[in-house]
């Protein structure tokens, strides 16, 4: 068996849960309860919890699973005392908890929920709670010969790597197909990437995106065979995003210098009946003339335009920036400081008489 607990300030939803129809199994214990329907439980534990107006997750949600190969050992009667017996190792005594089981899944599980709020007031210490759980699990399942969850992944943990010989085979070929591909079209761009899915489908792999609830793409699922991989078995250069960046042309501090190098071109030596341009050739204003190309001058253009708005600028200014109207705000200003300093000084040495 295996045990979780964590406390929940949303009560009356899990009750509604545990109880729901098509999920209930069995009714095992209602302790300190006398109703039998959830709205009437929660109404019953809240006369209780509201005596605590600090606690905030007021409720404890507790989950224990029971391993396949003891389901048909156990009974109904059975499962009532390993309900009670947990509660009673958890110091659930004086609490009021109801436990059920569910059927909705292939392995039978109990889910008890129980009030943090004790009958006199005091809130249950949620330290480690889970810890907790898990322990008194183990040691319910070695008194009473059942399957330990903690000793069952210790042997999975433990067991051979190759467990289907034939899978890890077939891994092994799909790994020499992708990366042999890989190698061919790396760095090729589009044009690489469609050719690489191209030549995997030829070889019978299929790749397949894995999303979400959200519709979103979070993973590669690649099939070959008669067996399905993670791209993460396959390698890690075929995750959903490392891939992408396999085919990609150059790297961002090529691009970088690529881009420098097309907006600000190198200069070149003056030849007869050329001139160095701002603007390369190939996106500068150009007009024919006959036989002969006659590149616009557009520095000129543009300096006259600056030169232009600049003198247009100081006429609408005036006398205002003339350097001697400066000179003397300046002094102007240096004597006003100089005076209410003289007089803070006097202020001062007044109060300190």
């Amino acid at each position: 068996m295996i045990g979780k607990c964590k406390a929940i300030a949303h009560g009356s939803t899990a009750l509604d849960y545990i109880f729901r129809e098509g999920k209930l199994g069995n009714r095992l214990a209602f302790h300190n309860i006398c109703s039998k329907e959830s709205k009437a439980i929660y109404e019953e534990m809240k006369l209780v919890s509201d005596y605590n107006t600090r606690c905030r997750n007021k409720f404890l949600r507790i989950e224990i699973g029971i391993a396949p190969q003891d389901e048909k050992k156990l009974s109904v009667s059975e499962l009532v005392q390993i309900a009670h017996l947990f509660a009673k190792k958890m110091g659930l005594d004086n609490h009021q908890w109801v436990a059920v089981t569910h059927k909705d899944t292939d392995n039978r599980h109990i889910h008890i929920i129980a009030n943090r709020i004790s009958l006199y007031g005091e809130v249950y210490d949620t330290t480690f709670v889970s810890n907790k759980a898990a322990r008194i699990t183990e040691e319910i399942s070695r008194e009473k010969g059942l399957t330990i969850a903690k000793e069952v992944k210790i042997k999975r943990k433990h067991q051979k790597a190759k467990v289907n010989p034939t899978r890890e085979e077939t891994k092994r070929e799909l790994q020499r197909i992708c990366y042999a591909l890989l190698e061919k079209y790396k760095s090729t761009g589009i044009t690489g990437h469609s050719m690489f899915l191209y030549e995997l489908n030829k070889h019978g792999v299929t790749i397949d995106r894995m999303k979400n609830k959200q519709s979103k793409v979070y993973g590669l699922k690649f099939s070959y065979g008669e067996y399905a991989f993670k791209a993460s078995e396959v390698g890690r250069e075929f995750g959903y995003r490392s891939l992408q960046k396999n085919f990609e042309l150059v790297n961002k501090a090529e691009l970088k210098t690529l881009q420098q190098h097309e907006y600000n071109p190198p200069k070149e030596k003056e030849t007869s009946g050329t001139a160095y341009q701002l603007v390369p050739p190939s996106r500068s204003n150009i007009s024919r003339g006959g036989d002969i190309l006659q590149p616009l001058n557009t520095i000129g253009t543009v300096t006259d335009a600056a030169i232009s708005a600049a003198d247009e600028i100081v006429e609408g200014l005036g006398e205002m920036i003339s350097p001697s109207s400066h000179s003397e705000d300046y002094a102007e200003a240096a004597w006003q400081r100089k005076l209410r300093y003289q007089a803070n000084r006097k202020k001062k040495r007044g109060r300190g008489l």
